[in-house]
């Protein structure tokens, strides 16, 4: 196979560009990442950003390279015995003892002589300088003379020739900080002599080039060379979009030490993006899901073709049918739309309840609550600079903390055009960057949408009518209410984007038919008598009183199963709370057997015995 040539990221070509033009350097990005270096023909290894340098330096023509940090001190990059460093440090000006502490005095007091040193050219770096610096408004009068030593040194350091073409090198000093600004302006803006060098985010082609090296250390690695492992190392790569290298070096300790092969490193990046090491979905109980649509229909009644189609989202999420190594996509994706009291939210608990064994697991936000166009700050976190950054969004928090849950955006049409934007990522790629420029991962939740939309339209006149009612069939319901949707995503917020990423899984609910609505009563007076049993209170109710009370609670359906809920909290929960309360016992066995309907709702309760 033929060997791929490698070429030197595009920040070290304008590192040995300028070396022999600028005295000083600021290198600033992602100096805590590794970075890629060809070690031999045809291997390319990730090393950290010191080794690097100094390895190209000294490619050059450096003669030695020293390092000073905080509260270190002085040392040698590639290591060395204290003997070593002395000798280096005297031959440069550096003095004869290694400063503990914070050691600014001392790295002042050798700027001039390093710069000014004859020997062969040199490279002192100056790493993690963002410390050096307690506040940038207030420096202390040692800051103060340090970087004004510095300013002066990179005016006054003349080149002198050096390595084996005798080009003309400076005794070089390299600032290694996270940010530019960390130093003060005066030092570094519209200063001729000293350059700004920034190290971004590794791209495709230098993980590619360091790809193949770390998946060779995992087991069962093809050989090097070879199809296989050129295959995974393209899936490696694409997968690790926005990674550091430091993060694939972390992803291959994660497979070595679970002993993952090769051929399943798209589970360890996964794993690795999303914070955990186990896969909850591969622990949810198949029997639960082959059970699924029972148990949901158990809860939400006369939803059939919506609970189908949700469990079936179900089942994909679980067997991963459909979802490719390389997709970073939400396991399950649904907008769930129809009238209010249908079950939407109900389903999205059930849901929750089927997959974590607890239906208070999912994630909910009410997006009535996100209608100003800033409210976006609130899911992602406020941008740098501003109230609450260090703080982040609670939408990414709560995604951090637990990756694999049902999240459900409640009543989206209520939300800010602006917060749909922010979907746009989710729903395509699985990721949300956060304020604090976090990367924040979707892969393994499943999205529930809920809205009332295409319930009402405008009509001509810009009235509010009734777009759909309990008369029209479902499959006409589901056309009328998918239409409109489609409108308001399409041409009022001008943003079919979204609806294209939702695709097929606009999932429309039924009007609360009579048959169902008399289920759901019946649920649910059971479940109130049921709770009143376990506080000591055996209540029944005689035919007569059923009957009238189904009769009340039935009456208007226009509020779904939650309107039904609130008609046996009216007419059953606080008359009989009252009545029993009245009787002053704190345990009984009572008969309801009727129910009037007068200023206030009354029952007849009989007492039937003592418990």
């Amino acid at each position: 196979m033929t060997t791929v040539h490698f070429e030197k990221p595009r920040w070290i070509r304008d590192l040995r560009r300028f070396l022999p033009l600028k005295s000083q350097f600021v290198i600033t990005g992602c100096v805590r990442d590794l970075q890629a270096r060809e070690v031999s023909d045809g291997v390319v290894a990730a090393l950290s950003l010191i080794n690097c340098l100094e390895s190209e330096l000294r490619e050059v023509g450096y003669s030695d390279v020293v390092t000073f940090r905080p509260f270190s001190g002085f040392s040698l990059p590639s290591g060395g015995s204290a003997e070593q460093l002395t000798q280096v440090m005297t031959r440069h000006g550096l003095g004869s003892e290694n400063p503990c502490g914070h050691g600014i005095d001392a790295l002042a007091a050798a700027i001039d002589p390093f710069v000014q040193s004859n020997e062969a050219p040199a490279a002192l770096i100056i790493d993690f300088a963002s410390r050096l610096v307690n506040r940038l408004d207030v420096l202390s009068s040692a800051e103060q003379g340090l970087f004004t030593r510095a300013q002066i040194a990179s005016h006054t350091a003349r080149p002198r020739p050096g390595g084996p073409t005798r080009a003309p090198f400076y005794n070089s000093i390299i600032w290694v900080a996270d940010r530019e600004t960390d130093l003060p302006g005066w030092l570094t803006l519209e200063n001729p002599r000293i350059r700004h060098i920034s190290i971004p985010v590794p791209d495709s082609i230098i993980r590619k080039s360091v790809a193949p090296m770390m998946l060779r250390t995992l087991p069962d690695a093809p050989a090097s060379g070879s199809p296989e492992l050129a295959a995974q190392a393209d899936l490696f790569v694409n997968l690790t979009e926005g990674l550091l290298l430091a993060d694939l070096n972390s992803i291959a300790q994660l497979g070595r030490s679970e002993g993952i092969s090769v051929a399943e490193i798209a589970d360890a990046v996964r794993r690795y993006k999303v914070g955990v090491t186990e896969d909850p979905w591969k622990r949810i109980d198949r029997s639960k899901i082959a059970a699924a649509e029972g148990f949901v229909r158990n809860r939400v009644k006369g939803q059939d073709h919506a609970v189908q189609h949700l469990v079936d989202i179900i089942k994909r999420a679980v067997t991963g049918v459909g979802r490719s190594n390389a997709s970073g996509r939400p396991r399950g994706v649904a907008f769930l739309a129809g009238p209010t009291g249908v079950g939407k939210t109900e389903l999205a608990k059930t849901v929750t309840s089927l997959l974590f064994g607890d239906e208070s697991a999912y994630i909910r936000f009410d997006m009535s609550e996100f209608s100003a166009e800033h409210a976006d700050q609130r899911l992602i976190g406020a941008p740098p600079g501003y109230v609450g950054y260090d703080a982040g969004g609670e939408l990414t928090n709560a995604i951090r903390e637990r990756p694999f849950s049902v999240v459900l955006f409640d009543e989206i049409e209520k939300a800010h055009p602006r917060i749909l934007d922010k979907f746009l990522q989710v729903l395509d790629d699985g990721v949300l960057t956060s304020g604090r420029g976090d990367r924040v991962y979707f892969s393994e939740a499943i999205i529930l949408f809920t809205s009332n939309l295409g319930i009402y339209r405008t009509d001509a006149t810009g009235q509010r009518v009734a777009n759909v009612g309990p008369a029209d069939k479902r499959d006409v319901l589901t056309a009328k209410v998918r239409q409109e949707i489609e409108n308001h995503f399409k041409l009022v917020l001008n943003r079919p984007e979204i609806l294209n990423r939702i695709g097929e899984n606009i999932i429309v609910f039924d009007f609360i038919r009579r048959d169902i609505a008399e289920q759901i009563f019946d649920q649910q007076v059971e479940r109130l008598l049921w709770d009143t049993r376990a506080l000591g209170f055996d209540v029944t109710l005689s035919t007569a009183a059923r009957e009238s009370l189904r009769d009340l609670c039935l009456s208007d359906l226009s509020n779904g199963g939650r309107g039904i809920r609130n008609m046996i909290e009216a007419y059953l929960a606080n008359p009989l709370a009252r009545a029993v309360f009245d009787t002053g016992k704190l345990s009984g066995s009572f008969e309801i057997t009727n129910l009037v309907v007068g200023d206030k709702i009354n029952l007849m309760v009989e007492e039937r015995s003592v418990l």
